[in-house]
């Protein structure tokens, strides 16, 4: 099949990222003697710098990884919670029924700064001057910024000029949307203030807690704190004052958790737990493993019937993610099981599903949250609105950023960092950076797992995967895409453990995605019968999924997805990334 690039291959290391700078930083590190973890810090640190509409510091970073030691997935848990005071009775005094997607109400503590630190502590090799001056060099001395970071300050210029003052004097330099080479002096000077106190103790262990303590104790967290307590526009239409202290910062650290690991023929698929939408790839998979002979690739392109018991596959898994996931006791030994899978496989049909169906592991009665049906084919207004990720229409306003890098120990690492970016929040001016929104994937409505509540995580769409090949790890992959990331990377694992393509015509193949379940970002819309299409699928095959009944919206013939992905097959390390947007690169030897 046609691919825009060759797959990389090597033996030495290599690096695949959402942006060339994150990829050609990571690769830099690994020149210079560092580890995958050494060389996945210092790229998520650039990717704050390169992407700032993407992700940012005060973000969060979810992550996979094994070590050459220990073949074991592992976890980097660094989302962090909701503040203390996130009660619902708080939003319910405010007259709120959803959490707003912009603003300081959303803010849930950074998370990105200790878990890139905690990971660089206890699997990197470098210190922390070592990782972070690549991130420096670039505010402070400028990076040139894509095209769509100027179309996206674009789009809340007005914002900006009006309610956000803070944040148009780093993005509307002279009043207008800042393009060609960026700095950001301000944010340069905070990395360098946090190096300094970390550098005034002895010890690279020792000056990693110590900078992370400057972060969650120190400075940081005094103008996260003094900040939050002003009032903001956000896209309620409302100013509202934050909820975040420099206790909820204080009382937080990042920490490991064990992966969740689903056997599959021969191929083992790695993700984090419950409190992200992980799990529901591998409940897509299951579903499919009953239907594999009817699923195919013709040219290198899914068939219409693959297509369509994906899509169909994809609204069950997400129904259960909206009924059952959350930072809660989630029952993934029944939602995972394969007993469940064949009876939830019973109801995928030949014609396309316009219902939630949510399904009771273990017996267990599901509930949804009432304020759905009103949230249908909801439209956002333009501006700082939920996520900025790609529109049904294929329209591209930012979203996440993803890592995934290989190196010649045999270490592996699978990172989604995504938050903070420019249009989430008013910029803190002290920092020159804004905080995050996740709160805003919070339900107002009790009861359910993903309901609020007070220093709880967020269920996060952000979703890095591994692959283990007979037990032993192979692959990691991963794109930014919101509620997209595990339909989209099911399309790769489809095409590459399915349809035989290496890493980069997994990535290149037509991919596709549903809306038909609630968006985790303001206004949770979703549309039932919808699938967004690359057109490069086909027009028969289009022609054939609208007589199925599904509604389909073309999203370009290269609109969809922003994969990377890594892989190590005794010692022959192999890496590719994704050519949409003209951004994502692949590097490595």
């Amino acid at each position: 099949m046609f691919t825009t690039r060759p797959e990389l291959t090597g033996t030495y290391g290599m690096v695949a990222s959402t942006h060339w700078l994150g990829s050609a930083t990571g690769m830099a590190v690994l020149e210079s003697g560092g580890n995958a973890f050494d060389a996945a810090v210092a790229a998520g640190f650039v990717l704050q710098v390169a992407e700032p509409h993407l992700c940012g510091p005060a973000g969060q970073v979810p992550a996979l990884f094994t070590t050459a030691g220990d073949p074991t997935p592992r976890v980097l848990a660094a989302q962090g919670p909701s503040p203390a005071a996130a009660t619902p009775g708080h939003f319910a005094d405010l007259g709120l029924d959803l959490i707003p997607g912009s603003g300081l109400l959303p803010a849930t503590v950074p998370g990105a700064w200790d878990g890139w630190l905690l990971l660089l502590r206890d699997h990197g090799t470098k210190t922390l001057r070592e990782v972070l001056g690549y991130a420096i060099s670039y505010a402070e001395n400028g990076v040139p910024l894509v095209d769509r970071v100027s179309a996206t300050i674009d789009l809340v210029a007005e914002l900006f000029t009006d309610h956000w003052p803070t944040s148009a004097e780093i993005w509307l330099p002279d009043g207008k949307s800042a393009k060609g080479v960026h700095r950001n002096p301000t944010l340069a000077r905070t990395w360098t203030r946090l190096l300094e106190e970390a550098e005034a103790v002895s010890g690279r262990e020792a000056q990693i807690d110590a900078a992370r303590r400057a972060w969650s104790q120190g400075f940081v967290a005094e103008h996260v704190d003094a900040f939050s307590r002003n009032a903001f526009r956000d896209d309620s239409g409302r100013d509202h004052v934050g909820l975040l202290t420099g206790d909820d910062l204080a009382n937080w650290e990042a920490t490991y958790e064990d992966a969740v690991v689903v056997d599959l023929d021969g191929w083992s698929l790695v993700k984090a737990g419950g409190w992200t939408q992980g799990p529901a790839l591998a409940q897509q998979v299951l579903l499919l493993d009953g239907l594999r002979d009817e699923l195919s690739y013709v040219d290198g392109k899914a068939t219409a019937r693959t297509v369509h018991l994906a899509v169909e596959a994809a609204k069950l898994a997400f129904a259960d993610r909206e009924a059952w996931y959350g930072d809660t006791d989630v029952p993934l030994d029944d939602l995972l099981s394969r007993e469940y899978a064949d009876r939830r496989r019973e109801l995928i049909g030949d014609e396309a599903s316009g219902e939630l169906r949510p399904g009771s592991p273990g017996g267990r009665t599901p509930k949804l949250p009432k304020i759905l049906d009103s949230l249908r084919d909801v439209t956002a207004a333009v501006g700082a609105v939920g996520e900025p990720t790609v529109m049904p229409t294929g329209e591209t306003r930012g979203d996440t950023v993803h890592i995934d890098v290989a190196d010649r120990f045999g270490n592996l690492v699978s990172a989604t960092p995504s938050g903070g970016w420019l249009q989430s929040s008013p910029a803190i001016p002290e920092l020159g950076f804004c905080l995050d929104s996740r709160g805003q994937m919070f339900w107002l409505e009790q009861g359910l797992p993903n309901s609020l509540a007070p220093r709880k995580r967020p269920r996060i769409t952000l979703s890095p995967s591994m692959a283990l090949r007979d037990g032993v790890p192979r692959i990691a992959f991963g794109t930014p895409g919101g509620d997209q990331q595990d339909q989209w990377q099911l399309c790769f694992w489809l095409a590459h453990t399915l349809g035989g393509l290496n890493l980069q015509e997994s990535i290149d193949t037509p991919a596709w995605h549903t809306t038909a379940f609630p968006s985790s970002f303001y206004p949770r819309s979703w549309t039932p019968r919808e699938i967004v299409v690359e057109s490069r699928l086909g027009q028969s095959t289009v022609d054939q999924l609208r007589s199925w009944g599904h509604e389909v919206t073309d999203g370009g013939a290269w609109g969809l997805g922003r994969l990377s992905a890594v892989s190590n097959e005794n010692g022959v390390l192999r890496a590719a990334a994704n050519p949409r947007g003209m951004q994502g690169y692949a590097v490595g030897r």
